[in-house]
């Protein structure tokens, strides 16, 4: 497939791009660390270096006030001109092309962060924000044009090949448009005409600081999932003038953060949001680009040879692999490590205020740190497990140039990953499986599955050194007749043990309300879910748990919480008793399934120790609480850099 849509050159204005590709703006949080230059400088160098078209940074505040935290760009001092020099020559001389990203945070702006009161075109508190912001005056506004053109002006001259201005997601340009957020009665509020003034003067006073050869691209928000907001008319009439005011291209996002449709989880459906990009295409002449959910080269070129739309924006995906789009050059579509949307490393870390990374890509975020070594001294590696953590040590290792068995008692590599693959909307694992399977193939594994190691097989006799992978075992809750054989845990479900058309789910962490929506796909009539918490879908991100329970409640799955004890459990496992609100009380289903966390799976690995053998244990079999699939692969390209 050659792609030939994908790889056709495109010249905006003085700057011509080599293909139709945009590594869309993310905040990775580099910045704010140590030498955070330096790893954001090597982080967009590897995506330059593999044949990106253009990449457009993280949000770089044009002010103090605006800014999203301590660990965002800015380039509101112009120290930050010198400061970004670097950045771009590293850019430059891997190849790329940068833009960056003039940003204004409105009212998402948090005070603990900036030390500054957040600012709206309304006093209107966001519901994912603490502060009330402060209305902006007059001067404000006018102060505010002018700090977006200063920025821009320093972009030009830190040697940046473009500037993206932010007006989506929800951001104070956004906020001036909606009549959602827009109270005004002034010339900035109102009327349509009013609302989008804004953002055009910004749009103009930019045009007129870097002249009439520099490339303005402009992110608009082409469907704001915020009710009583934007109408498509006027986003459409939006775009329009946008067009008119001067921008050479218009990025159109998706959704506010406040939002609660999911926009960019694996959930949402490839290519979901592509229909919205194609609308503002149509009614515009200067380029329109599609983002959300384009996580496949290909796909990006049935697209744009539609020529509905003119490039494709993909974000996450060069987290999962900096090489995806020379991979897709080269017609390696296989060995492409593709994006699965779970943001448990990206967006959930920014949330909590740490670095973005990839669940699946773990050197994401960490180039100057997780550097693969080729080893002096090859040896000879036995991996127990094919999970995640046993994967992603077996890669690494073999790559580094040791020799390295993988065995497994499964008939099929993933341990864990096979139950999640199962989950409606998860089924973006399947990729995960299939880019370790040729990794490993391409890498020489030899992996052995449907091998249960035995403390006397030969394969122990001619290994230097043994990593114990062998993953987590359910907990069995103690239940007094929990050890009924009728009972079932979470494994057995999955593994292909059937169910009655009544389910009684002890548990409400993620592995149960997984096992619930997959029980309910599968057509199993109610699920109840049992907890003592309150809470439920614990450790899930915040970016995707809410999504999880509201698609809970849509499936009618019923949550009791708060359960003060699991009395017992009778009618040949059938019933379990309860104490509720001081009550004593029961459910009684065709099936009863546990799902009450995780133990690690270390028998093994106490087994080979007495033995004296060289054992690492890690993941599940090391520690099973908190552990999911982004801890296990980090423990697993840890181990594979570290054996010596």
């Amino acid at each position: 497939m050659g792609l030939h849509a994908l790889f056709q050159p495109l010249a905006i204005r003085s700057m011509t791009i080599k293909n139709r590709v945009i590594m869309g703006s993310m905040h990775v949080g580099l910045e704010g660390l140590e030498n955070g230059v330096e790893k954001l400088t090597e982080f967009y160098k590897l995506r330059a270096k593999h044949e990106v078209g253009l990449i457009v940074t993280g949000g770089a505040a044009i002010n103090a006030e605006g800014s999203g935290g301590l660990d965002f760009m800015t380039i509101y001092k112009d120290d930050d001109v010198e400061r970004w020099k670097p950045l771009t020559s590293g850019v430059h001389d891997s190849g790329g092309k940068i833009a960056l990203q003039l940003f204004h945070a409105g009212r998402y702006a948090y005070k603990a962060l900036t030390g500054k009161e957040p600012v709206a075109p309304s006093p209107i508190q966001s519901p994912i924000n603490p502060d009330q912001p402060r209305e902006m005056s007059q001067e404000d506004i006018e102060r505010t044009i002018h700090e977006f053109a200063d920025g821009a002006k320093r972009a030009k001259e830190a040697g940046f090949d473009a500037v993206e201005i932010m007006g989506s997601e929800g951001y104070l340009i956004n906020q001036f448009v909606s009549p959602a957020t827009n109270m005004r009665d002034d010339r900035w509020g109102g009327s349509f005409e009013n609302r989008i003034r804004f953002s055009l003067r910004i749009l103009t006073e930019v045009r007129k600081a870097v002249g009439n050869n520099y490339p303005i691209f402009f992110r608009m928000s082409g469907l704001d999932l915020i009710k009583g907001s934007t109408t498509e008319e006027e986003t459409i009439r939006w775009a329009q003038e946008l067009e008119k005011a001067g921008a050479d291209v218009l990025n159109v996002g998706i959704g506010w953060h406040e939002s609660r449709v999911p926009t960019i989880s694996m959930k949402v459906p490839r290519l979901h949001f592509v229909s919205v990009a194609e609308g503002i295409s149509n009614n515009v002449s200067i380029p329109v680009v599609a983002s959300n959910r384009i996580n496949d080269p290909r796909d990006g070129d049935r697209l744009l040879q539609k020529g509905t739309v003119d490039l494709i924006s993909m974000a996450r995906p060069f987290l999962a692999d900096a090489q995806i789009i020379s991979k897709a050059k080269e017609g390696r579509f296989d060995e492409i490590n593709t994006c699965i949307a779970c943001n448990q490393a990206c967006l959930d870390h920014v949330f909590e205020g740490l670095p973005a990374s990839c669940l699946v890509n773990p050197e994401a975020g960490r180039e100057t740190e997780l550097t693969i070594n080729s080893t002096s001294e090859p040896r000879k590696i036995l991996v127990v497990g094919a999970g995640p953590a046993g994967l992603e040590a077996s890669r690494v290792a073999a790559e580094r140039g040791h020799k390295v068995t993988l065995v497994d008692e499964k008939g099929e590599i993933g341990g864990q990953l096979n139950y999640s693959k199962r989950i409606p909307g998860k089924q973006e694992f399947f990729e995960t499986l299939r880019y370790y399977q040729v990794q490993l193939e391409l890498l020489g594994v030899d992996v052995r599955l449907k091998h249960r190691l035995e403390e006397n097989d030969p394969l122990l006799r001619e290994v230097d050194k043994i990593i114990l992978a062998t993953g987590i075992i359910p907990r069995i809750p103690e239940i007094p007749g929990v050890n009924h054989s009728n009972i079932k845990t979470y494994r057995d479900v999955f593994d292909g043990d059937s169910v009655g058309k009544h389910v009684t789910i002890i548990g409400g962490g993620g592995i149960a309300c997984d096992l619930a929506l997959y029980l309910r796909e599968k057509g199993v009539q109610t699920v109840t879910l049992l907890q003592r918490g309150k809470s439920f879908a614990r450790g899930i991100g915040k970016t995707t748990r809410w999504a999880t329970l509201m698609e809970l409640r849509q499936q009618k799955i019923r949550m009791i919480g708060r359960i003060e004890t699991y009395k017992k459990i009778e009618n040949d496992g059938k019933t379990i008793v309860f104490q509720l609100d001081g009550e004593e009380q029961s459910i009684t289903s065709d099936t009863i399934i546990l799902a009450a966390g995780q133990l690690v799976n270390n028998k093994l690995a106490i087994t080979l120790e007495k033995l004296g053998k060289n054992v690492t244990v890690i993941g599940g079999a090391k520690h099973a609480f908190g552990l999911d699939a982004k801890k296990a692969i980090y423990e697993g390209t840890i181990i594979g850099r570290e054996i010596d």
